[in-house]
């Protein structure tokens, strides 16, 4: 019986106005070829500069294109635009990023949308970005109303994010082994980019802001990765100090309390 399998998307990022970035990391000065995409969709499109296959000879050889799209932004910058393409002719790849497709020609499928950029779980992350400036200003809220037990209880959160590694291990491990890396790490970014802005105009005390700064990263891994750490009782109690979820249950107290003390 033949095995089913699903057809390969690939997928490629750009910049916002759809230029293809340089395929090679090194600076220079003087004007690099690139392709407009936006330009061209439906169309097949030639390489205006290709390269050997398939290594970096010139600032723009050869189209890299991903079929894991969690592994978009490793090299370009958030914002992006996203494409579904279509490789055609001669491909190849490197060793260690099998889910590269690199071509000098292919057609330009559709526009698709951003959230694609981080995986399978794309549209949640990106959920959670947009809910973050309301949300600081929810925690902001907690520690102004009760500033001792606030920080008492993230104290207490923080200290096993960090014995747990739930962040800079499980979060991080379980993102490479997904191919979700690049996707994590935009996302953290931008979560703590985010977050700092929020607790900025809320005036939230520094040792606050830092408390607040790591939940903010933790929620956006926790989202991004939820359906990666959750196998037994202990991974999912890793998944629960990501989303910060001992905090959420965490009440403020009476004004009549807070008056009394």
């Amino acid at each position: 019986m033949a095995r089913n399998t699903r057809p390969v998307t690939h997928y490629m990022a750009t910049r916002p106005d759809g230029t293809v970035p340089p395929t090679s990391s090194c600076m220079t000065t003087d004007p690099v070829p690139t392709v407009n995409l936006a330009d061209h969709i439906g169309q097949i499109v030639d390489h205006p500069t290709p390269g050997k296959p398939w290594y970096d000879e010139t600032h723009f050889s050869y189209f890299r294109t991903y079929t894991r799209p969690g592994e978009l932004l490793e090299r370009v910058e958030w914002p992006a635009r996203l494409w579904v393409v279509e490789p055609l002719g001669e491909t190849g790849t490197w060793g260690g990023y099998s889910y590269w497709v690199l071509c000098h020609q292919l057609r330009v499928v559709e526009e698709t949308e951003p959230w694609h950029a981080f995986g399978h779980r794309g549209k949640q992350a990106m959920s959670v970005l947009t809910q973050l400036p309301d949300l600081v200003r929810q925690w902001a809220d907690q520690w102004a109303a009760d500033p001792d037990g606030t920080h008492r209880t993230y104290k207490a959160w923080e200290a096993r994010v960090h014995e747990s590694r739930a962040l800079t291990g499980w979060a991080r491990y379980r993102a490479r082994y997904s191919r979700r890396e690049a996707a994590l790490r935009t996302a953290t970014t931008l979560a703590a980019d985010a977050a700092t802005r929020a607790a900025t105009e809320a005036a939230v005390a520094p040792h606050a802001l830092a408390a607040i700064l790591l939940r903010a990263r933790c929620l956006a891994a926790g989202q991004l990765m939820f359906d990666r750490i959750r196998n037994g009782k202990y991974e999912r109690s890793i998944r629960e100090l990501l989303l910060g979820t001992e905090l959420d249950t965490f009440t403020l107290p009476r004004p009549d309390a807070l008056a009394d003390r």
